[in-house]
């Protein structure tokens, strides 16, 4: 039992560590061929992985209180920084009253509202066979796309987009994990990922095909082959998020721990990226530019956000504790 929790830790704290990595290399993607690989390569794997997860740890959707429990947990922290950030670009950079709107999630809330929606979509697919359910899944990830006017909004397409892998990841069972970590499984798991790596040199394509948030208009022409690119990046998105998850270990590590705080880590970064990405610090880091600088920033950053301290500090508005709030507003007083 142990050895499951720190495994899903640890896969839980390296994906969160790539999705603030893929944030801090973003400036840099269209001055260096190098990054963009690179950001092309997680982009592939590290969300679906964390959906996949998500899925697995779904199972539990049709115990008594699971959705209103859910919806404090998403929805709420989900309206806060949603206002946060809408209050930020409004003021702050000027944009148009357009990111005032609450239904066009910001930044990467996107996942929040999406991960709500999978959940509730658990009650309608798993009256349905597995099977069944997750052909319907796909042919409705597919299908979408035709639609031209999906988009971020309501984090609709990529609900649709995403939501077989989350399907997936709920009908996986423990040994479908402990099958794929074992040691001749994890050298084929090396070999895929090192040669999808090595092909992404070589291969052109929009990247933002990654996204799952466009419809196929915006690609291009609407052709029959647009759904059979799409069904090309699915197979190669299951193929290496299954293979990281292969490499992820199974025991506790020294950053196991920090893996159980992840939610803090996604829903905090963004603020110091955004940030960055308004001063000079990017100009800076582009004099300087490097794998190891950029790599070691993430590290530190996504650790940092990773520890008790900001747990505490953030948790009664992350988690949405009047207490903690009354507390804070209270020692607040006193201190003036």
């Amino acid at each position: 039992m142990k050895n499951r929790v720190s495994y899903f830790d640890n896969a839980k704290f390296l994906l969160i560590f790539l999705v603030v990595f893929g944030h801090v290399i973003r400036p840099f993607i269209d001055e260096s061929p190098i990054m963009m690989t690179i950001y092309k390569f997680v982009y592939t794997f590290h969300m679906p992985a964390f959906i996949l997860i998500s899925g697995y740890f779904a199972k539990g959707f049709k115990k008594k209180g699971y959705v209103s429990k859910i919806a404090k947990k998403l929805i709420l922290p989900y309206l806060i920084f949603q206002g946060i950030y809408s209050v930020y670009y409004f003021f702050v950079e000027k944009q148009n009253a357009n990111v005032l709107d609450p239904l066009d999630p910001h930044w990467s809330l996107w996942f929040l509202v999406s991960l709500f929606f999978w959940n509730l979509f658990l009650f309608g697919a798993t009256r349905l066979s597995a099977k069944w359910s997750l052909a319907i899944a796909f042919i409705i990830g597919l299908s979408v796309g035709y639609l031209e006017d999906i988009s971020n909004y309501l984090s609709l397409s990529r609900t649709f987009v995403f939501f077989p892998l989350f399907l997936l990841g709920f009908y996986l069972r423990k040994e479908h994990f402990d099958y794929i970590t074992r040691v001749h499984v994890r050298g084929v798991a090396f070999s895929l990922l090192s040669m999808t790596f090595i092909t992404y040199f070589f291969a052109d394509f929009d990247y933002e095909w990654l996204f799952g948030s466009k419809s196929y208009a915006q690609f291009g022409d609407l052709t029959v082959g647009s759904a059979f690119i799409r069904l090309g990046f699915y197979s190669l998105t299951l193929v290496t998020s299954l293979s990281f998850l292969a490499l992820i270990p199974t025991k506790q590590t020294f950053f196991t721990e920090w893996g159980t705080r992840t939610f803090y880590v996604y829903l905090l970064h963004g603020f110091i990226i955004q940030y960055m990405r308004n001063t000079h610090v990017v100009d800076w880091m582009g004099d300087f530019q490097s794998i190891v600088l950029l790599t070691t920033l993430s590290i530190l950053l996504t650790a940092i956000l990773s520890t008790k301290v900001v747990k505490e500090l953030t948790s009664p508005f992350i988690e949405i504790k009047p207490s903690g709030i009354h507390y804070y507003l209270k020692s607040f007083s006193l201190n003036k």
